[in-house]
């Protein structure tokens, strides 16, 4: 901690801290248009303007409302601007959001502003902030969660647009030529698993238990386009053998004969990105593919995908490691700041960041989990079923809101997100 830092009340850091995390889910939206921030270009997507008045009505609901001299902005919002929170009350269907063109983006700007006020004028007292902090630690990582889902859904919003409009015309980061994987052994044995520390974790990061595994090798690197491309022109998308029997049937349903955002023009795969339309380069670790997608690669390969507890494991030995990064790819709040296109262009890459992986570990609580009492516990344990466990984080993840224990989910099919392949063998 930095001294200027450790100078600050409890209350002045978790201000200051709250009003960065606003500001930069503002800094994501300034790209967009007005228009561009109501449009719902698919369910699981939500519009920008959805995304801004969702993480505002979580303070305000969550920490604003217990107070008895608050004032709410507009009663209807608890309606419109609700989640998945059936303890507080009815919300308005996920897939029509787009719908909602009242309140328009000035009203939502309003309300945002109406929260930072309140919110920041009651920081200013510790005993406030002491009583809120726990609450306001899982609201600014709930913000985080919604800058990265305000980054993706725009950029299927955009890639719906057939003139391939760009978010921000930037520069790509650098990338590192492809170069040949090395493995990360995770011997057998016991390992710990689980969040430990004071630091903050969603609660299905916890108990911290042991967990046995068997020897097994890690890839150190990403799965990169050149090497999916290989699969793709060996006709992996039309060799039932390498699929799980549901996602055979998702890639005949839907066509797909790719990853998600890439096309071909004169002759040539290209992929739509944050920047607009690109070729596909081969160095480029591959993202935007499903499990079912990502399994039938590790099978056409010979290899398997890691379980989300080889994955931790190797990346507590890489950690200890002078020949592995443990992260390596800038975040979305660094690549921001540098003017560069949010995507991964580097490989290798570290364990965290770059893409989120998918692993085989189907979605459920550890051993003796729990979900906490009240709406709260609404936030984990209530997904835990028919999803699949991503971990690393990727470059739309701000570089303050990744650890080893965390845990994404997501159903088998879904690949909008910056979703990547980490291959494994026994």
């Amino acid at each position: 901690m930095s001294s200027t830092a450790a100078a600050l009340s409890s209350g002045e850091q978790l201000r200051a801290s709250y009003l960065a995390t606003r500001a930069f889910t503002d800094q994501i939206a300034q790209p967009l248009a007005a228009e561009d921030c109501t449009v719902q270009s698919m369910d699981d997507a939500s519009p920008t303007k959805w995304h801004l008045a969702h993480t505002t009505w979580f303070f305000e609901t969550f920490i604003l409302r217990t107070q008895p001299d608050y004032r709410e902005f507009d009663p209807e919002f608890n309606f419109l601007f609700n989640s998945y929170y059936n303890s507080i009350g009815r919300q308005y269907p996920r897939s029509r959001r787009g719908l909602i063109s009242r309140p328009g983006m000035q009203q939502v700007e309003d309300y945002r502003n109406h929260v930072d006020r309140e919110l920041a004028k009651r920081l200013e007292c510790d005993e406030f902030a002491t009583q809120a902090a726990e609450l306001l630690r899982i609201g600014i990582n709930h913000e985080q969660q919604h800058q990265e889902l305000m980054l993706t859904d725009a950029k299927h919003m955009l890639s719906c647009n057939p003139i391939w409009p760009t978010y921000r015309d930037d520069p790509f980061d650098e990338s590192g030529e492809a170069k040949q994987m090395d493995w990360i052994e995770v011997p057998e044995g016991l390992h710990m698993i689980g969040h430990e520390g004071d630091g903050f974790a969603y609660d299905n990061e916890s108990p911290r238990h042991h967990t046995h595994l068997h020897a097994t090798s890690i890839a150190a690197t990403l799965v990169t386009n050149g090497e999916y491309l290989e699969f793709i022109e060996s006709g992996g998308y039309q060799r039932p053998e390498f699929w799980l029997s549901m996602g055979w049937a998702t890639v005949q349903q839907n066509d797909w004969d790719a990853p998600l955002y890439w096309v071909q023009q004169d002759g040539r795969w290209h992929q739509f990105s944050l920047a607009g339309l690109v070729p596909v380069e081969p160095a480029w670790p591959v993202t935007h593919v499903s499990y079912f997608e990502a399994d039938a690669f590790a099978r056409w390969a010979g290899k398997r995908l890691p379980t989300e507890f080889e994955w931790e494991a190797a990346c507590r030995i890489a950690s200890q490691s002078p020949n592995v990064s443990l992260t390596q790819e800038p975040f979305a709040d660094v690549l921001m700041q540098q003017n560069k296109c949010i995507h991964p262009t580097r490989s290798p890459a570290g364990l965290m960041g770059t893409a989120w992986q998918w692993t085989c570990s189907s979605y459920a609580g550890y051993p003796g989990y729990r979900p906490p009492a009240g709406a709260v516990g609404e936030y984990n344990g209530k997904f835990m079923c028919n999803q699949y466990v991503l971990r690393g984080g990727s470059v739309a993840t701000s570089s303050n809101h990744i650890r080893d224990t965390y845990r994404n989910f997501f159903p088998p099919e879904a690949r909008w997100q910056f979703t990547g392949i980490r291959l494994a063998a026994s």
